[in-house]
């Protein structure tokens, strides 16, 4: 990783990933007038798809939710740069990628510093032809062995002490290789002992619930014995 601050802007960087101006790389206006947007997706606020020299890229603006976000939409209080949402998050993807869990390579992150507060992006790599399991339950309920693959690929988060603060169905993938991966760590961390584990894995049970009387999933409780019983097994 490579790190550049000046002034009041501060990047991290990814070299073998980012061949363009890291300047550049967070500017929507660039990659339009190079004609490399690719696509886009509504959440929170615009993620632009962006075709890098290397990879597909996903650009996400770090905004906030609920009520407190209608008044300040996209300003975090400045405590040092290693505190921002977008290096803690570029670090954790970088340590999840380590410990080979199936997590977007990070490419490029950003803070630029405006007296007490700061904003923030993030550039990392799409992954290619997948969906997230609210997509692909309206359409079809999954296999057993999917469900363990879910159940192996948590384990995984959770043996390298990563704490997803919203683990739900909106926030795992599956690809065309049917492979399992895990998105969305802005505000997770890593955090020590085992305590928490059972709670995350609640939380996620608890989105299966929700998506079922909200989206009418093919879900029924019993697919989360399968996750359970994948995620509990020593050899995981």
């Amino acid at each position: 990783m490579k790190s550049v601050t000046e002034n009041n802007h501060a990047f991290w960087y990814d070299e073998q990933l980012l061949k363009e101006p890291v300047e550049k790389a967070f500017d929507t206006e660039y990659w339009q007038k190079t004609d490399k947007v690719i696509g886009s997706a509504i959440g929170r606020g615009t993620t632009w798809f962006v075709q890098t020299e290397t990879v597909a890229a996903a650009l996400r603006h770090y905004r906030r939710g609920g009520l407190f976000g209608k008044l300040v939409a996209d300003s975090y209080w400045f405590s040092g740069w290693e505190k921002t949402r977008s290096y803690q998050e570029f670090r954790l993807l970088q340590q999840l990628r380590e410990s080979g869990v199936n997590v977007p390579r990070p490419i490029a992150a950003r803070a630029i510093r405006t007296g007490f507060t700061y904003k923030a992006d993030l550039l990392s790599e799409k992954v290619f032809n997948a969906r997230d399991l609210v997509a692909i339950l309206q359409q079809t309920p999954l296999c057993t062995e999917m469900y363990q693959k879910i159940g192996r690929e948590v384990r995984k988060m959770h043996n390298a002490q990563i704490n997803h603060t919203d683990l739900n169905i909106h926030n795992i993938l599956i690809d065309e290789q049917q492979q399992v991966w895990i998105i969305d760590f802005d505000k997770c961390y890593q955090q020590s002992g085992d305590s928490w584990k059972q709670g995350n894995l609640e939380r996620l049970k608890r989105s299966f619930i929700k998506e079922v009387g909200k989206r009418q999933i093919y879900w029924q409780l019993a697919d989360f014995g399968a996750i359970e019983s994948a995620y509990r097994d020593e050899k995981c």
